[in-house]
């Protein structure tokens, strides 16, 4: 999640929620600039909230008996809740929150009423919850409401939503300490200041928060806050693409295409565009789309190249190079990018 005001260093995707993104401009001599994919939207989550454990804190541990290894029973508010019954996983996180004061029962409650999981939103009762939360020191709920200070509060409200993301940060929040870098990159609610903020993003990073160590590689490659340092850019990189950051991925694939700062490898990159591009992202598919038409570490293929750049155009990435191979399939070869458009647009394609 980001405080309001933020936006991520030239483009990252959101964890957790839609946020505006400025267009990325790759190196030049490389096809034309894009735009990025906003993060998916939804009202049903995939998985349970970051930070909050499925297993009841403290819990009994019982042995299995295959393995002879204790097992913690899961709890079921989080049961609840993965299998998607929120009305329940709400009841029981309410009932153990007023029996147990238990904070991450508590920050549980609020997520679900926040979001309007299976039941209504009501924004007042969740910021209830997170409020007891924060009281009892809970990093998740500190950040909640830190990021909900920045995002409804008054101006003279923004340095207390700076202090709960500090204090969140101090409790190991690592998307506190993401956004507490991006507060001092651009200097909106605090003083801009670079160097400051690299030590948030690397605090972040050594969490493996995949956008806080994209964040940290363009300060690298920029010279931003910390020495200019490409070698450094590029393994940061390869990092936040690991842990599955989709603009890193597409930027390191420029990389390796261009062998600037790393050794050039035309495969490797296709690879990586190809990952990325089938993650949604249109640089990706774009540059994908360029390789394959000039059969630049891939087989040429021209009527992939055309599907590819289809799509990207159709998130309104435009490339007049590619324009013009369409315009030159017959109709034979339009028919069969059409037919693969439509594979890849039906529910049940990979």
């Amino acid at each position: 999640m980001l405080a309001a005001g933020l936006t991520a260093p030239a483009s990252v995707r959101a964890q957790d929620g839609p946020i505006q993104l400025p267009v990325y401009n790759p190196p030049p001599g490389d096809g034309p600039p894009g735009v990025n994919v906003p993060p998916p939207g939804g009202a049903t989550p995939s998985k349970a909230p970051a930070s909050i454990p499925l297993t009841k804190p403290g819990a009994a541990k019982s042995t299995t008996a295959k393995t002879g290894k204790s097992a913690t029973p899961p709890d079921p508010a989080f049961a609840a809740y993965q299998r998607g019954r929120y009305k329940t996983a709400l009841t029981l996180a309410v009932q153990r929150a007023n029996a147990q004061g238990d904070p991450v029962a508590m920050v549980l409650a609020g997520e679900i009423l926040s979001q309007g999981y299976g039941v209504r939103q009501d924004q007042a009762a969740a910021q209830k919850w997170y409020e007891a939360a924060a009281a009892k020191g809970n990093a998740d709920a500190l950040f909640t409401l830190g990021s909900l200070t920045l995002i409804t509060g008054a101006p003279d409200q923004k340095d207390d939503g700076v202090t709960m993301l500090r204090a969140a940060a101090a409790k190991g929040n690592s998307a506190a300490a993401y956004n507490l870098g991006l507060i001092y990159l651009q200097g909106a609610v605090a003083p801009k200041e670079p160097a400051t903020a690299a030590e948030w993003f690397k605090q972040a990073a050594d969490a493996d928060q995949p956008d806080a160590v994209y964040a940290l590689a363009t300060l690298y490659r920029d010279g931003n806050g910390v020495p200019k340092d490409p070698l450094e850019s590029a393994r940061l990189l390869a990092r936040a693409d690991d842990l599955g950051n989709v603009v890193a991925t597409t930027e390191l694939g420029i990389l390796v295409f261009n062998g600037a700062g790393v050794p050039k490898d035309e495969a490797r990159a296709a690879a990586l565009f190809r990952k990325a591009a089938l993650a949604g992202n249109p640089i990706a598919q774009n540059r994908y789309a360029r390789i394959l038409s000039a059969g630049r570490g891939v087989p040429q293929d021209k009527i992939a190249a055309a599907a590819w750049h289809l799509t990207a155009k159709a998130k309104k990435l435009d490339d007049p190079v590619l324009d013009k191979l369409v315009e030159s399939l017959t109709p034979q070869e339009r028919a069969a990018v059409d037919a693969r458009l439509k594979l890849w647009q039906s529910p049940t394609a990979l």
